[in-house]
């Protein structure tokens, strides 16, 4: 297993898994306060852009398990998830985020995103890492 793939995995997976008990604990208000923020999802937006590019660009890889293609796709997510957030105008995010319910279904959206930062978690730190000596 290539030892980028191994720290994507667990710095994703510590991360998303970090981030969704945040979300789940605090509600929908950490949610509510960002998207209504237009500084702060530009800012967002940016750096996921900027992240999903790095990671694309770095670790592009389509074969050898499900670790590593999970974390290509991750990465290909984050990507066009900046996109999106630059592309869309405030009131089009603010207006698909009322019309998919997040505030009422927001452990339902929640819940992928843990599944995946869980597995990753566990693969990343079940690989087998090559000694770089």
């Amino acid at each position: 297993m290539s030892p980028s793939t191994v720290f994507l995995a667990r710095l994703i997976g510590l991360f998303t898994v970090l981030v969704v008990i945040c979300l789940l604990v605090r509600g929908t208000a950490i949610i509510d306060t960002t998207v209504s923020n237009a500084p702060v999802m530009l800012i967002y937006a940016v750096v996921s852009l900027a992240l999903g590019i790095a990671m694309v660009l770095r670790h592009n890889i389509w074969s050898g398990g499900a670790l590593p293609v999970i974390v290509t796709v991750v990465g290909w997510l984050i990507l066009a998830k900046g996109l999106v957030l630059l592309l869309l105008k405030p009131e089009a995010l603010a207006g698909l985020i009322e019309g998919i319910h997040l505030g009422e279904n927001h452990t339902v959206y929640l819940a992928p995103a843990l599944v995946i930062g869980l597995y990753l978690t566990w693969a990343g730190f079940h690989a087998d890492v090559p000694d770089r000596r």
